[in-house]
Order: C-alpha cells, then structure tokens, then sequence
C-alpha cells in the first residue's frame, strides 16, 4: 500500500532528512510534497504525516497558531509548548510565527487570552529565561514570596509568582521548590492547586512540572490525552512529533513507569488504521511493549 510506503519513509527519517527528500521532491517533480501530503491524505493521518514534515521551530510556530487563531483558543496547547521550551526554542518559533503568518506572536497571545494567564504566557513567550544560574540565599527569599501568594492571592502576588517561575533559572528554581517545601510543609504543585484554579493554575502546574521532569509531564499529558478525553488526537500527535528527536524515548520510559501499561499499548488500543500504524511508528516500541 502507497500509504504503508509513506509511513515508512516518513517515520524512519529524521527532520533535517525530511527536509531534504521534501527538496529533492520539488527538483524532480515541480511540486511542493507539504501541498501534495494535504490534497491526497484525510483526517488525522494527513496531520501527522504533514506535521512530520515541518521543522521543529515551525512545527510549534504552527501549533501556536491555530491555537490561538481557531474557532476556540487552545488554552492546552499554548501550555505545553510555552511552558516546556527553552529560550532558544522560544526565539526560534517567534521568528518562524512572523515569517509563516507575517505575525507577532506576543501580540496574538495578548489580543487572544485574559488575565493573569496572559500575562504568564506573555512572559514565557520572552524567553528570557536565566540559564545556568543559582543563588541558595535567594531561593528561601522566592520561596517566602510564593508562599505568600498561594495565601493571599491578590493581583500583585500573582504576579510575583508567575515573574519567579518564568524568569528564574532552573537550577534555581529546584532549590526554591525545595525551600517552599520546608516554609509551608507543602509541594509546591499541591499549594497551586489549592489556591488558584482555570488555566491560570494549570499553567503554573505545567512550569513547575517541566521544571522538575519534563519527559514525566509530558507522559502525564499524553496519558490524559489517551484516556481522559476519549483519545484526544490533537494532543496526542502534537506531543509525538513535537518530542519525536528530543525526549520521546525518555517519555516512553515513564509513561510506563507510572501508568503500567507502554505509550504503545495504549496508543494501539485506541487508534486504527494507517493513522495508528503512523502514530506507532513514531513512537516506535520495544518488543514486550506489542
């Protein structure tokens, strides 16, 4: 089948490899493959086998908008990617969003969401980030602040709490975790979700889980996406494609750790047709994982 051989192609390469077939295609025949992959292909199989052939900073930069410029704003999807990427990859997707939609991503994130959950994504979107960078004496000075603002929940407290969470570097902010455990006798995760709720708080969840261990918040997302929302496509292949290089193999690893069941399993159980043997692909598997 035509489609089996495309799966093939397409799953068994890397990005830079794709790119590179997808330039020899418009040599030899004139025709741009991304523009053929849509005309030909249907539903969610034409999503993964398209999404397969953007580069990872485009990849996102499209993911970003169709999120904020679809008929609903995809509050989720602005979580996982802003909330996950570094400052390089921030900088890039902002340049490959101007140059695919001739728009300014910060600028969408303002006109499309609200309220201090805007402003958090606002900040993520800087990508500024410190790098590199700890301090033990101000790590107990951040954890005061952030237990003040889980108790008194007030604009200015929220604020301080999503300046430190986006703007301090990891290292730091693993030391201010550990500080706010020993102030208030709480994880920080359990804190959040007791005082602050809607996306605002699911936002704030989502930094602090990719701060500790993103391969886990990842395998929690998918999970969720697999079994919470009755297979949620979207989810599921933007996570796929978007960790396929980088940490999927990690995320495998504890997706099974925690749930007991592999990715692949569960992937196999819900999908069909040339769309799972896509998603399989990508996700590849170890032989007890069949």
């Amino acid at each position: 089948c035509e489609k089996d051989v495309l799966i093939e192609i397409l799953t068994q390469r890397c990005n830079s490899q794709r790119l590179m077939i997808a330039e020899a295609y418009r040599d030899m025949y004139g025709r741009d493959l991304i523009t053929d992959l849509k005309e030909n292909l249907s539903h969610h199989f034409k999503e993964v086998m398209v999404g397969l052939m953007y580069p990872p900073a485009s990849y996102d930069a499209h993911e970003l908008w169709h999120a904020l410029k679809g008929v609903d704003t995809e509050e989720k999807c602005l979580i996982d990617i802003l909330a996950s990427r570094s400052n390089m990859e921030i900088f890039q997707m902002k340049e490959a969003y101007l140059m695919q939609y001739n728009s300014d991503l910060q600028q969408d994130i303002d006109s499309e969401t609200s309220g201090h959950f805007r402003d958090t994504l606002m900040n993520l979107a800087q990508g500024t980030r410190m790098e590199g960078y700890a301090d033990s004496s101000t790590a107990a000075q951040d954890a005061m602040i952030l237990w003040e603002a889980c108790q008194q929940k007030t604009g200015e407290h929220k604020n301080m709490l999503q300046m430190i969470l986006c703007n301090r570097s990891q290292q730091q902010l693993w030391m201010v975790f550990q500080e706010f455990q020993n102030i208030s006798g709480q994880d920080i995760v359990d804190a959040i979700n007791e005082c602050y709720d809607g996306y605002f708080q699911e936002l704030l969840v989502a930094i602090v889980l990719c701060i500790r261990d993103k391969p886990s918040y990842f395998a929690y997302r998918l999970y969720n996406a697999i079994h919470d929302f009755g297979f949620h496509n979207k989810t599921v292949i933007r996570i796929l494609i978007a960790r396929s290089e980088t940490d999927l193999m990690n995320i495998r690893q504890r997706y099974k750790e925690r749930y007991g069941k592999s990715l692949f399993h569960d992937i196999k159980h819900f999908a069909s047709g040339h769309y799972e043997s896509a998603l399989l692909a990508i996700c590849a598997g170890d032989t007890e994982d069949y």
